[in-house]
């Protein structure tokens, strides 16, 4: 997380633990929940990478910070943008119009992050970490910033985030997308210092309404034959 290491950890823990919860109840409740059960699972784990890069840095060690900041990126560029749209795939109705589009913005999602993650594998160089007003920025470089400019490039990821869950049948996870437009507006307003790391610190924790999405099988109101 932004702050320092033990708050990392924690909120990682916690993440993966609400997790591990969520993916057993979406299998006594209904396996479509699966994907979107492991949203908090996966931002736990980013937040322990994270965790491991201010571990790198109190103990001065390049190497440490190096991989547990490609590890970071690999969640933030290349895994939200394909696992949240086809995680709402999963739990679309089998006849909704959705799921093309759906598909569409994973296989989108995809690409896009192989563009952004890839290019960091044969330039170590391009990550770059740094503290600011005690928080972690990313500092790094981006092959698309050879070809346009780098609030294009988030006003793109944002996109592929937001959409599939504003799109969705369920008001939850309609919600859900709200609260990721809510994050991108706060981080954007008091936060630009460090936004990468608090953009996912923040979007992480709004990963636990999806737990109680599964807990009280919520997408029941809109698909009641399917989520009896």
């Amino acid at each position: 997380m932004c702050f320092c290491e033990p708050v990392s950890f924690a909120a990682g823990g916690v993440l993966v633990v609400g997790g591990a919860f969520a993916g057993w109840k979406a299998f006594k409740v209904n396996k479509r929940y699966f994907p979107v059960s492991q949203m908090p699972t996966l931002a736990g784990l980013q937040q322990l990478m994270e965790g491991h890069i201010w571990m790198g840095v109190n103990n001065s060690d390049p190497s440490m910070i190096w991989w547990a900041a490609m590890g970071f990126i690999f969640f933030s560029w290349l895994i939200w943008p394909v696992w949240v749209p086809f995680s709402i795939y999963f739990l679309e109705p089998p006849a909704s119009w959705r799921k093309l589009p759906l598909l569409g913005f994973a296989i989108a999602g995809l690409v896009f992050g192989l563009i952004l993650f890839v290019p960091h594998l044969f330039h170590p160089d391009w990550v770059n970490v740094r503290i600011n007003q005690q928080s972690l920025s990313y500092e790094d470089t981006m092959f698309l910033d050879y070809l346009i400019p780098r609030w294009l490039t988030y006003v793109i990821y944002i996109f592929l985030l937001v959409t599939p869950a504003m799109i969705s049948t369920y008001l939850h996870i309609r919600l859900f997308g709200l609260t990721l437009i809510a994050v991108t507006v706060v981080v954007y307003l008091f936060l630009t210092y460090a936004y990468i790391s608090f953009f996912c610190f923040l979007a992480g924790l709004g990963t636990i309404h999806l737990i109680y999405i599964i807990v009280w099988n919520k997408c029941c109101r809109e698909c009641p034959e399917i989520f009896r």
